[in-house]
């Protein structure tokens, strides 16, 4: 479509549509490549399979359009209104839609690779299986966002709200999640190897088989959170907060838990062969079956800590190691330190 008059205006590429009445107007498959659709009315707009690649719609009203399969590549949605819009399959990639109103928007299988989403409202939006790879969603609102499945990998998350969001099996591998906030957060079976989570709220989240290699969360937040059976070799977690996170069977081999608080966490069965545990809180810490061959102990509070079964072959402690009442490390094979 190219050429044609709708509701009195010409639909071609190039087009100044600004402030155009085109509500409910069937524009499917229209050529609109780089026109001017600044507060354009296209509430409930048929705009399926359109080319609108480079088009200006900031501040344009597209409450309930359908823009499914639409191009809207490279196209300036600044401050529009999406709420409920069809954005299914729709290509959105290096488009700016930053501020953008995507309330209950549906944009599964979008492509929004490397979009401008920072500060866009996108809460209770259907992301299932879009891909957002180095896309922008820094301080944007997406609790209880559909994600499962989505690849964000290298998006940069940092400040943005992900409460109670679906991110199971998502892919968030080298994902900027600086101070974002979680919790209460689904992320089962999530990649999250070398995710940047430095003091992002995790409470409560459900990281179940989640894979956190390498991962950075100095000083996260992670009370309550399941991390059972969750892979976090290698991963940065000093001076993070696991007061009663579950972590059985936790793969934590040569982690940082340097300071870290662990004060009633679960660790039955969860491998820390050399992490570092120095100065870490484990009072009262379940350590029952869990290997810490080789860990560094020093300074670490293990009072009240349950250690039956535990391997702690070559593990180092001090004089200041805290261990609970009645409890030889020595015939454990700790090697205490001077």
């Amino acid at each position: 479509m190219a050429g044609v008059e709708v509701n009195g205006y010409t639909i071609e590429p190039g087009a100044n549509l600004t402030q155009a009445n085109l509500r409910e107007a069937n524009l499917r498959g229209a050529d609109l490549r780089e026109a001017d659709l600044v507060m354009a009315d296209l509430r409930e707009a048929n705009l399926r399979e359109a080319n609108l690649r480079g088009a200006d719609l900031r501040e344009a009203n597209l409450r309930e359009a359908n823009l499914r399969r639409a191009d809207l590549s490279e196209a300036d949605l600044e401050k529009a209104g999406l709420i409920r819009a069809n954005l299914r399959e729709a290509a959105l990639f290096d488009a700016n839609l930053k501020r953008a109103d995507l309330v209950m928007a549906d944009l599964r299988e979008a492509n929004l690779h490397r979009a401008d989403l920072s500060k866009a409202l996108l809460g209770g939006a259907n992301l299932r299986g879009t891909e957002l790879t180095q896309a922008d969603l820094s301080g944007a609102n997406l609790s209880g966002v559909y994600l499962s499945g989505a690849n964000l990998r290298e998006a940069r998350l940092s400040g943005a709200h992900l409460y109670r969001a679906r991110l199971s099996d998502a892919n968030l591998r080298e994902a900027h999640l600086s101070g974002a906030n979680l919790s209460d957060t689904n992320l089962r079976g999530a990649n999250l190897s070398k995710a940047h989570l430095t003091m992002a709220d995790l409470f409560r989240a459900n990281l179940r088989e989640a894979d956190l290699e390498e991962a950075h969360l100095y000083r996260a937040n992670l009370t309550g959170a399941n991390l059972s059976r969750a892979n976090l070799g290698w991963a940065n977690l000093s001076e993070a907060h696991l007061t009663g996170a579950n972590l059985t069977g936790a793969n934590l081999r040569r982690a940082n838990l340097g300071w870290a608080n662990l004060s009633g966490a679960n660790l039955t069965g969860a491998q820390l062969y050399r992490a570092n545990l120095d100065r870490a809180n484990l009072y009262r810490a379940n350590l029952t079956e869990a290997n810490l061959s080789g860990a560094n102990l020093t300074d670490a509070n293990l009072r009240g800590a349950r250690l039956s079964g535990v391997k702690l072959a070559r593990a180092r402690g001090n004089t200041s190691t805290v261990w609970p009442m009645g409890f030889d490390p020595v015939a454990a094979g700790v090697i205490f330190e001077n």
